[in-house]
């Protein structure tokens, strides 16, 4: 597929996806969805990436929303309007069965749909100039891209309703502050910051960081033993991994780990 609205490029096990509309403040419209959509998919069978970046091209804009034009096509509409929503959460939710870890990285706005696409992801860092929000109540609609779910899942349901009932939009420290945002890096070492988190997941065994992130998402809806009882499950299924052994065996030994994902 040749992509218009995004950038897909991959540097040694890092895949970076970037919306490419700079012009419109890389604002989601129906097309990006889809090319989306299809490159998650790319990066999820291509065995040789082990994580995913997300970022807006630009200096101003992570995201700055969904594009308004298409919103006014559907208004009026509700069965127009939940099929939109119900498609742009499809491709939200590829990121949650990515079986990678993916970062959104958010170098500035990232308001309504795009800081939805930031919630998807499994972390977030942010440019010290970067500010994030839910604005959608000032245009008489609420979050549809499931950001009211995952930001009440990932920094609680007082943080979810301030941002989805205020519309404010809120910096970057006072994201970290209330846990939406994982790290804050100043715009010149953004880059540098995002991609050291980065590798300090790679370095870790590809086995049992998707067993992490399958636990915690999953346990999301469980309560406290049903939680329990499936960390018990993913645990004793990476104790009979290849990189189980690996790791042990390379602790004992003061070296570093060479996990095969096996």
């Amino acid at each position: 597929m040749a992509y218009e609205n995004i950038l897909l490029a991959k540097d040694g096990r890092v895949a970076t996806i970037t919306i490419n509309r700079p012009d419109k403040m890389n604002a989601l419209n129906h097309q990006t969805l889809s090319e989306l959509a299809h490159a998650f998919d790319a990066v999820q069978a291509d065995d040789s990436v082990g994580a995913l970046i997300l970022t807006g091209s630009g200096e101003k804009a992570f995201v700055a929303g969904a594009d308004i034009k298409e919103l006014l096509d559907v208004a009026g509409n509700d069965t127009g309007a939940a099929e939109l929503a119900g498609f742009g959460q499809s491709v939200f939710r590829r990121l949650d069965e990515l079986g990678k870890p993916s970062v959104a990285m958010i170098n500035g706005f990232a308001l309504g749909g795009g800081c939805e696409l930031a919630l998807a992801c499994t972390l977030r860092t942010a440019s010290s100039k970067a500010r994030l929000g839910l604005p959608e109540v000032s245009l008489g609609i609420i979050p549809g891209y499931g950001g009211s779910q995952r930001l009440a899942r990932i920094a609680g349901p007082g943080i979810a309703r301030e941002w989805i009932l205020t519309g404010d939009m809120f910096g970057a420290e006072e994201a970290h502050r209330m846990g939406v945002v994982n790290r804050v890096f100043e715009p010149e070492g953004l880059l540098e910051g995002t991609m050291k988190l980065v590798n300090a997941m790679l370095s870790k065994g590809p086995i049992a960081l998707r067993f992490g992130m399958e636990a915690v998402l999953r346990g999301w809806d469980m309560d406290q033993a049903a939680g329990e009882a499936m960390e018990t499950d993913y645990f004793g299924k990476a104790a009979l991994t290849e990189d189980m052994r690996e790791g042990m065996a390379a602790f004992l030994e003061k070296r570093k780990a060479n996990f095969t994902g096996k």
